[in-house]
């Protein structure tokens, strides 16, 4: 018996050794596209209506560099996400039904699109809303626009994955209603808390104007709300099945 559990550890490590081998693969190849691809990337963001009224000015000789490799970085991460899920996925197959496997593999393009979505939404409509503000603020108090590159593109990450991750919510919300441990009446039961909670999370996101908050603070509540419908959803549907069988 023990014989038989240590050749299934062995087992399990070996098949984990393997789909890590295969996700770095997938990160080191999505990695020399974004290399290849950085200079165009950031020339397009260059290009947008936000970046048109800043002058990326650099402050040392590496600015440009970092800028460089965290663009490829980020793009590395973001392409490497549907495998990385995928993978976690397969990992967890054998101990998962036939149902529940099929239900679950659904995820894995979903999660990467919804985390495309909140990561648009961000750059094309909270990050100039907030961006408008900042500047307009710091001519208020009279001082001189002089902006680096890299304080540009670290707010402009600080803003896009956060809400990237925001977006996942729908389906975190119905995996662990999937679960159990979650329903539908604990969802509505903790709306209040919910509310304040993401508004909290949208007020740490966007700047203090009212706008601002509105244009963070309102999609998470209806993504929120969006969660509690898929779960209630779920829930029905698996009672209808489970009473016609």
């Amino acid at each position: 018996m023990q014989v038989d559990m240590q050749e299934d550890l062995i087992t399990h490590l070996a098949e984990l050794r393997r789909r890590l081998l295969v996700i770095a693969a997938a990160f080191v190849t999505a990695m020399c596209g974004g290399l290849y691809l950085s200079p165009r990337i950031l020339r397009y963001i260059q290009s947008g209506p936000t970046a048109e009224a800043v002058k990326w000015n650099v402050f040392s000789f590496t600015d440009g560099l970092f800028i460089y490799m965290r663009c490829a970085f980020l793009f590395a991460l973001l392409f490497t996400l549907p495998v990385l899920i995928y993978h976690l996925w397969a990992f967890a197959r054998p101990g998962l039904t036939e149902k529940e496997a099929k239900g679950t593999l659904a995820y894995v393009p979903i999660s990467f699109l919804l985390f495309l979505a909140g990561v648009a939404f961000s750059y094309f409509v909270v990050f100039p809303m907030m961006l408008t503000f900042m500047m307009e603020m710091n001519r208020t108090v009279g001082a001189v626009e002089t902006y680096g590159i890299d304080k540009y593109f670290s707010f402009l990450f600080s803003v896009m994955f956060p809400l990237g991750l925001a977006f996942e919510m729908p389906l975190i919300i119905l995996f662990l209603t999937r679960l159990g441990l979650l329903t539908p009446e604990k969802l509505k039961g903790t709306r209040k808390y919910a509310y304040f909670g993401l508004t909290i999370a949208g007020a740490c996101i966007s700047p203090p104007d009212f706008v601002s908050h509105l244009s963070v603070t309102v999609p998470l509540v209806i993504l929120f709300e969006a969660s509690i419908l898929l779960s209630r959803r779920f829930t029905r549907r698996t009672a209808a099945i489970s009473g016609t069988t």
